[in-house]
């Protein structure tokens, strides 16, 4: 239940968010004990101060939460019942009744409760739960964690227990659940059915490449189509990376854990969409028959592509997954990929990049980010630059020929494989917290998940 409680069997301790307006009135509520008790734990009202107040016998009733010089972060309320959920004494606690921000408390206070200890031999502790009567807020709420948290589960789980056929095998369990249909296409079988540049990439690996394809929903509503980046460790292949260049790389698969959970979600809710989704599964291995710097691949578009660098495999995949959701021409393409470090460069972790040539979609995107306090950054398709990318025997590079604008010259290689298609996005996530936060420690982060699937809510209305 992510530490949330529709009923508790004693009284909650009620949370009393406290600024300088209100301090002095909460003040007067106080015995002399009491007051002297919030003296001595030099409690302030600035954001995020916390003092849990006793009764005679010990038990407490109320805490007060200081919200003064709340931070410009659009995430605060959200990050706020997240450390509250790690830090408070465990016991029940209930908000007020006219606290605005109710939904934001449950998601904050779930996500707080997050871990992943799989692989650790800990016991189980008690935690503080938060107290909600919504029944339907409260089964929302939980229906977004468990997405959030499929998505970090994936992220987080080293690349020799999460292959090509383990990720695989997460698909077709979800289909099974929601009356999906899930194919594969595996190893040389990808060479015969034209996905020849997902075949190059992962053919070096023992672990044989393969394409996911999930289909769900009734045959005439909108289509949408997902296509995630299933990359399940990057070496960087021949152009290998250092040790600390690999040392993250079982999360080179966060496009494909995002995609998946984001699918999951949509199925659980019921859009009314056609959905499919498209994962490239890979593992981008050193062997004698890893594709090489130089080599020049075909593609499912047709279009020649000379490697420049065989650690850009990111974008070698997804071409051919994004020519094949082009081809039905849906409603919308979305596509999720850690596939630039400059990305990160520009932005830093937290905010994803996206492009995307039609501006009502960023728009839309843009907005949903703001309903749900989950940032996204709309980048430039610049046209000019394509020209970084030029081949002189082939039809496009896949490593671009100067040090500038990586992140949007990768944006403009996956265009090359949508177009003149353009009702499409692109995501260039990171999917890793590099220090703890509020609302998780330093692992694997679900990053825009909450933002795309508002921008699909909004757009198809459940059918439910």
């Amino acid at each position: 239940m992510y530490r949330l409680l529709l009923k508790s069997p004693q009284p909650p301790c009620v949370l009393r968010f406290i600024n300088q307006e209100n301090v002095q009135k909460e003040r007067e509520t106080l015995s002399t004990a009491q007051a002297q008790w919030v003296k001595d734990h030099h409690f302030k009202t600035d954001w995020g101060s916390v003092c849990e107040i006793p009764e005679p016998d010990g038990q407490c009733t109320s805490v007060w939460i200081g919200c003064d010089k709340q931070p410009a972060d659009p995430r605060c309320w959200i990050q706020l019942f997240s450390k509250l959920a790690r830090s408070l004494t465990p016991r029940c606690y209930a908000l007020p009744v006219d606290f605005p921000a109710q939904r934001e408390a449950l998601l904050g206070w779930g996500l707080g409760s997050y871990q992943f200890n799989r692989y650790q031999q800990s016991k189980a502790s008690e935690h503080p739960t938060l107290q909600h009567s919504d029944d339907a807020q409260l089964k929302a709420v939980e229906v977004e964690l468990d997405a959030i948290f499929l998505a970090r589960d994936l992220i987080n789980t080293p690349a020799n227990h999460l292959g090509p056929q383990d990720l695989a095998d997460q698909v077709q369990n979800i289909a099974e659940k929601h009356g999906a249909t899930c194919s594969l296409i595996a190893g040389e079988t990808l060479l015969s059915q034209n996905y020849p540049a997902i075949h190059a990439v992962g053919k070096g690996s023992e672990r044989a490449p393969l394409l996911i394809d999930l289909r769900w929903g009734r045959p005439d509503a909108p289509k949408l189509t997902l296509v995630g980046k299933g990359v399940v460790f990057d070496s960087g292949g021949l152009d290998i990376k250092s040790a600390a260049g690999m040392a993250l790389m079982k999360k080179d698969m966060g496009g494909a854990a995002v995609s998946i959970a984001l699918a999951r979600y949509i199925m659980e809710v019921g859009l009314d969409v056609r959905l499919r989704l498209l994962v490239p599964a890979v593992e981008n291995a050193v062997s004698g028959r890893a594709y090489r710097p130089g080599d020049v691949l075909a593609t499912r578009k047709g279009l020649s592509v000379e490697i420049g660098n065989t650690d850009a495999e990111g974008r070698v995949i997804l071409c051919d997954a994004l020519t094949e959701a082009a081809s039905e021409s849906p409603d919308l393409i979305i596509d999720f990929a850690t596939l630039t470090g400059a990305c990160r460069v520009a932005l830093g972790p937290d905010l994803p990049g996206f492009w995307t040539p039609d501006d009502s979609l960023a728009e839309a995107l843009n907005r949903a980010s703001a309903e749900v306090s989950d940032p996204v950054w709309r980048m430039p398709l610049w046209a000019p630059y394509r020209s970084y990318l030029k081949s002189a025997i082939a039809d496009i590079n896949n490593n671009s020929n100067s040090p500038h604008g990586g992140a949007i010259t990768a944006a403009l290689y996956l265009h090359e494989f949508v177009k003149p298609f353009s009702a499409w996005i692109h995501i260039d996530m990171f999917g890793w917290n590099v220090m703890d936060q509020p609302e998780n420690a330093q692992m694997a982060e679900a990053t825009s998940l909450r933002a795309v699937f508002r921008m699909l809510q909004n757009r198809y209305p459940s059918a439910k």
